[in-house]
């Protein structure tokens, strides 16, 4: 599992559908040492504090392998690393793989997986297409939140070593599929919604989603 890329963007104004908006969205990828803090890297900073960042995303980590699927979908863009607002742009860490509440140690720094990411409208205007969020969310190829919990430095081309997993484990895509649709899986509900790695409002939406919550 290696990092190939770290990308970064201040806060920004683009107009959009007539108005303008302060986004984000717009990463470009860095090199040398980059300080990692609680809340984001160095150079980096989220727009929207009330729905971006905080200590729970204070990282966004998205898979290099899908960089190929978009190219194929999206030929006419141009699609460099970073192009999906993602700080670490990764290798070896599919959503299949990577278990909410993993450990991982880059650099000097380490970090849990705490969520997927779930898209808002901005995610269109960096591609200038209305539908992008809905093509996100239906290809799977969501990525996923890291908070930091231990500040330090890191650089592309270092590896990501995996220190310690939550058993049972619960995969970044199954909790895609259990936000989506599978609400028959009551099993994996319960066990998602009581993995204490994910954000309370996860774990609240899929206990609401139990047949017998009190039980």
């Amino acid at each position: 599992m290696n990092l190939l890329s770290i990308n970064v963007g201040l806060p920004r104004t683009v107009e959009w559908r007539g108005k303008t908006i302060y986004t984000s969205i717009f990463k470009a990828p860095v090199s040398g040492r980059i300080r990692v803090t609680m809340l984001n890297l160095e150079g980096d900073r989220q727009s929207d504090l009330s729905v971006h960042g905080g200590p729970e995303k204070a990282v966004y980590a998205y898979p290099g392998e899908h960089y190929a699927f978009w190219r194929e979908k999206l030929p006419e863009m141009e699609l460099s690393w970073g192009a999906f607002g993602e700080n670490f742009t990764t290798e070896g860490m599919l959503e299949s793989a990577v278990c909410i509440g993993d450990r991982f140690r880059v650099g000097s720094a380490e970090f849990v997986v705490t969520q997927p990411r779930m898209p808002c409208f901005k995610l269109g205007i960096r591609f200038g297409r209305a539908d992008m969020v809905k093509r996100f969310l239906h290809s799977g190829c969501t990525g996923f939140y890291l908070a930091v919990l231990q500040e330090g430095e890191v650089a592309v081309g270092e590896s990501l070593e995996l220190i310690s997993r939550i058993e049972p484990a619960v995969t970044v895509a199954e909790v895609v599929n259990l936000y989506a649709a599978d609400a028959a899986n009551q099993d994996l509900l319960r066990r998602a919604s009581e993995l204490s790695a994910l954000p309370k409002d996860w774990r609240e939406y899929f206990r609401k989603r139990l047949w017998e919550p009190d039980a």
